[in-house]
């Protein structure tokens, strides 16, 4: 989803784009319109006829919809994409959906808003929410956490192999000052990193721990995979770009089970609906070229991956 600026086309357009359209005239769904760089390349390929829903928890995405609110093929709503099965339902179109797009992570504008409160780098309100008018801040959690349950935040989403002392480290801090700031967040972590990776911030993994947990992201993307299957019509293809390992080994883990289906032996005279194959995986993952990279260098650890679903 990020770019390098506001109006940077989004990662991986013609790719995922390509992937995803199979029926011009069919019902698609945007789990993460953003900014609309894919909703928009994604309308601009589909006939008169096709319907586009857009789905976002961020209430600043929901007013730059604005934008494509004349097109009558399109609608947006507001809420995880967890959720779109009954949104879907709402519309008529379970098991009618030609193609689910869902790009993952976080988008430029939330990077570089720095009252959102995600940025290590630009100072602002502790916040990280997707969505600002739900759920616990990151300062409200970071303010009242155990040192356990913050090194585990960190250990398990952000692969942070330093979680103890950086928890530590927070926790000592809370005690002189509440934590209440992106900047001081970034410092203290910064001054707990005893091992800075070539090229990338020394806070990047806490931040994005963190944020994981926040939004509860994983457990939304597990959710949202199942949903996604369901909505599907037979033929209608699932494309998911995700920017970092732990939701892409979700994701290839999701494709990888319902491709194999359960363990039956090869004599066995089967069909794939009753073997429980439910999708076959198209082509392999997909990178940005060095071209996108050239241009958007936070492209660089995107992945794209397409299942097709069987039955």
């Amino acid at each position: 989803m990020v770019g390098t600026n506001l109006e940077h086309a989004s990662v991986l357009l013609p790719e995922a784009i390509d992937a995803l359209v199979t029926d011009p005239d069919g019902c698609y769904v945007d789990g993460t319109f953003g900014r609309g760089g894919h909703a928009r390349a994604l309308l601009a390929r589909l006939s008169p006829r096709a319907n586009l829903l857009a789905i976002d928890r961020d209430p600043d995405a929901i007013a730059a919809a604005s934008a494509l609110r004349d097109d009558p093929r399109f609608t947006i709503e507001s809420g995880e994409f967890a959720s779109m099965g009954a949104m879907i339902a709402e519309r008529g179109w379970a098991g009618r959906v030609s193609g689910v797009l869902l790009d993952l992570g976080v988008s430029s504008p939330q990077l570089d808003h720095a009252e959102r409160g995600f940025s290590f780098v630009h100072d602002g309100p502790l916040d990280m929410r997707m969505n600002p008018e739900r759920g616990v801040s990151a300062a409200q959690w970071l303010a009242v956490a155990s040192r356990e349950d913050i090194a585990q935040v960190l250990r398990e989403f952000g692969e942070e192999r330093y979680a103890w002392r950086m928890a530590g480290a927070v926790v000592d801090a809370r005690e002189e000052q509440p934590i209440e700031r992106t900047a001081q967040l970034s410092r203290i972590i910064r001054e707990a990193n005893p091992s800075w990776e070539k090229g990338k911030h020394p806070a990047t993994r806490a931040f994005q721990g963190i944020r994981i947990f926040i939004n509860n992201e994983l457990d939304e993307l597990r959710a949202a995979l199942s949903a996604a299957l369901e909505c599907l019509a037979v033929g209608g293809r699932l494309v998911v770009i995700s920017f970092h390992s732990l939701e892409d080994r979700i994701v290839k883990r999701f494709f990888r089970d319902q491709a194999r289906g359960p363990m039956v032996p090869r004599s066995v005279p089967v069909t794939d609906a009753q073997v429980g194959r439910r999708v076959r995986i198209i082509g392999k993952a997909v990178k940005p070229t060095e071209q996108e990279l050239a241009v958007n260098p936070r492209a660089r650890s995107a992945v794209l991956r397409v299942a097709e679903k069987l039955v």
